[in-house]
């Protein structure tokens, strides 16, 4: 389970979160939605710990964060990174192995296992980002957007990916400023406008009426 507790961050005079509070829980995916500039960024970064909040706090145990597709390294195979970023996590390597070769299964990329990743398309570093923010089997997982980008087919199989891990009880926090894929994909939904909570409810509620919507988030 996530909790924020009346997070606030300020970059200079510009106050990106705002007392901002909500609760995700295990077993579910909950959909941070908000336009571009709202402050989802900012606040993932500020659950994982890569952002100091100026106040407030976060609970939150065993994080794994996707919150963008770069940090992978582009000489080494998929295979090597994701062994490589094992390692740091302390997983021994007997036991790494083994999950390595799970995630590589599971996301679907036998075939460029062993190819390093420069030149890749930007689905196959999703899931290599994907994979390397699961190597350590996080609890909670953080994804910052990441299907921009991506081609239909990608998309679905991401998707069904997490709907399977929630269905394992995770706990996941997905933002997004698509309707659309909040309401397909996530359990509750978490509106934010100018880095405060406007709206906290099933997607099929907070996204009924579009115009509504728009006027909750601008």
């Amino acid at each position: 389970m996530i909790e924020v507790i009346n997070l606030r961050k300020r970059f200079g005079e510009l106050l990106v979160v705002d007392d901002l509070s909500f609760a995700a829980r295990d077993g579910a995916i909950t959909g941070l939605l908000g336009a571009n500039g709202a402050g989802k960024s900012t606040t993932l970064r500020m659950i994982c710990g890569l952002l100091k909040p100026d106040s407030g706090a976060v609970r939150a145990d065993h994080v794994g964060a996707l919150l963008d597709h770069t940090g992978i390294y582009p000489r080494l195979t998929v295979r090597e990174n994701l062994t490589y970023f094992g390692s740091l996590h302390g997983i021994e390597q007997p036991r790494l192995n083994r999950r390595v070769d799970e995630l590589i299964a599971v996301l679907g990329l036998d075939a460029v296992a062993d190819r390093r990743t420069v030149g890749f398309s930007q689905g196959e570093r999703m899931k290599t980002a994907l994979a390397r923010a699961l190597v350590h089997s996080p609890r909670n997982l953080l994804l910052d957007e990441p299907t921009n980008g991506l081609d239909v087919p990608t998309v679905r199989s991401f998707h069904g990916f997490l709907k399977r891990m929630r269905d394992e009880g995770a706990c996941i926090v997905f933002s997004s400023h698509q309707l659309d894929e909040v309401r397909t994909l996530c359990d509750n939904a978490v509106v934010i406008a100018k880095g405060r909570l406007v709206a906290e409810g099933s997607p099929q509620e907070i996204c009924r009426d579009a115009d509504a919507f728009v006027s909750l988030i601008c």
